[in-house]
């Protein structure tokens, strides 16, 4: 086995990333609502010893109800019970700084750490877009910059409420009747920009000390915020050199913040299409692209990047975007769709059929050989230490690749055969932090 070790994290997305998806055949769209289905999904990629699930999230529907399978649980709630499903996968869920209280959140993500045994991870995401702010009394979004500053305060906040109670606070003696030490339980008592909060949390110190901190934003505010609070980063690029020079970047960006390029781990998104065959691969493929509907497509795209193209012609080539310093939504996706648009001179049509896969994310067709060969390439080649895995099916486009991609990365020596760890964090290789109010370590 090579020392460094390839990473995995299985996102799951309703019954599959391609938005054409629930029109397939190989698929059951009423599974969106079965928690069984979700249960189900996280235990196969347990099966393949993937270091962790995701859920994402929103707080609005998104694009277009008529021709999309728009509804979605809460993914802590979804968690708890896919918890109960699996014993050794990380379980990681979106939840926003922008329309969430510090306090709540904390407490939900700890609880999750204790109901999983240390198995719970925190998306980070400030929510791009005015209509998500449209359903918290506010007629538009706060403007980027500000909401990285929330952010940083949000989770500043969050971590010391996590801190609060030291891992020996409680005592449990019902002899003398002392439950916990009061001394080793903290007020944070923080006052800043955004948030009053005192403290302490009413959730004891969790198996992981913190939940896993993951963020998604790769505009340079994202990568700022990354580098000072991420442990593990979803990202997207196209190419294998972009990807590269933001692996570079952002590892880069570490030591100002007192930190080594090893403690956070870089997880671009990948959409395999399989087949057994590179054909049947295509074939597949085109299948799922002609079941877009472009309407449903153009809505997508509308929100993705903020710009609003549907009164666009299908077969014209984008109309001259803004520079993305007048974009006040997901600059990094933003710049990713104009930049793929002008490379390759995509009308808007052709540019739906490339984003229908994954939304900006690099869409893989081929066999299983050859996906292996993309992950190895990308994985040795310092672009990325493992892959956000997004099957345009769901679930049999995960099973295939537990079955035929995960057996190919082990041959090679790049991925686990077994868990070595129980929680989160061991699959990362990431050390459990120690409570910010806990006696220094003798020297």
């Amino acid at each position: 086995m090579t020392e460094r070790q390839l990473h995995l994290n299985a996102f799951l997305m309703g019954v599959g990333h391609h938005e054409a998806a629930w029109r397939h055949p190989r698929t059951d769209p009423s599974a969106v609502e079965d928690v069984r289905h979700y249960q189900r999904l996280a235990q196969i990629a347990e099966r393949g010893a993937f270091d962790s699930v995701f859920l994402a999230d929103g707080v609005q529907v998104f694009g277009d109800v008529r021709h999309s399978a728009a509804s979605r649980f809460e993914p802590l709630t979804l968690l708890s019970a896919v918890a109960q499903a699996t014993s050794r996968i990380g379980l990681i869920a979106t939840a926003s700084t922008g329309f969430s209280e510090p306090y709540n959140l904390a407490r939900a993500f700890a609880s999750l750490d204790h109901i999983s045994g240390g198995r719970a991870g925190w998306n980070i995401v400030t929510t791009a877009g005015d209509r998500a702010a449209q359903n918290f009394n506010r007629d538009a979004n706060a403007e980027h910059a500000q909401r990285y500053r929330r952010a940083a305060e949000f989770v500043d906040v969050v971590t010391a409420l996590w801190d609060s109670w030291e891992d020996d606070a409680l005592v449990v003696d019902p002899a003398s009747g002392v439950f916990a030490d009061p001394a080793k339980v903290h007020e944070i008592n923080h006052r800043g920009t955004f948030f009053q909060v005192r403290g302490p949390l009413n959730a004891t110190r969790t198996p992981q000390g913190h939940p896993l901190l993951v963020q998604a934003g790769s505009s340079e505010d994202g990568k700022d915020f990354a580098a000072r609070h991420a442990e593990a980063v979803f990202t997207a690029q196209q190419t294998f050199a972009e990807a590269v020079a933001f692996y570079r970047d952002l590892k880069g960006r570490l030591a100002d913040h007192g930190r080594t390029p090893d403690q956070l781990v870089v997880l671009p998104g990948i959409v395999p299409v399989l087949g057994s065959t590179e054909q049947e691969a295509r074939r597949l493929s085109d299948e799922l692209d002609d079941l877009i509907v472009p309407t449903r497509a153009v809505a997508q795209l509308t929100d993705l990047i903020g710009i609003d193209l549907t009164d666009h012609p299908l077969d014209e080539r984008l109309p001259k975007l803004p520079p993305v310093t007048r974009v006040n939504g997901a600059k990094s996706r933003f710049e990713l769709v104009r930049d793929l648009a002008e490379r390759e001179g995509l009308t808007l049509r052709q540019l739906l059929r490339r984003l229908g896969g994954g939304r900006g994310h690099q869409v893989v067709v081929g066999t299983p050989e050859s996906i292996a060969d993309h992950v190895e390439t990308w994985f040795r080649g310092q672009a990325a230490d493992g892959f956000n895995v997004m099957p345009p099916l769901l679930p049999s486009g995960l099973e295939e690749f537990v079955d035929h991609v995960v057996p190919l990365l082990r041959r090679r020596g790049l991925f686990r055969t077994e868990y070595t760890g129980t929680t989160l964090r061991e699959h990362y290789g990431l050390a459990r932090p120690r409570s910010r109010f806990a006696a220094p370590l003798p020297v």
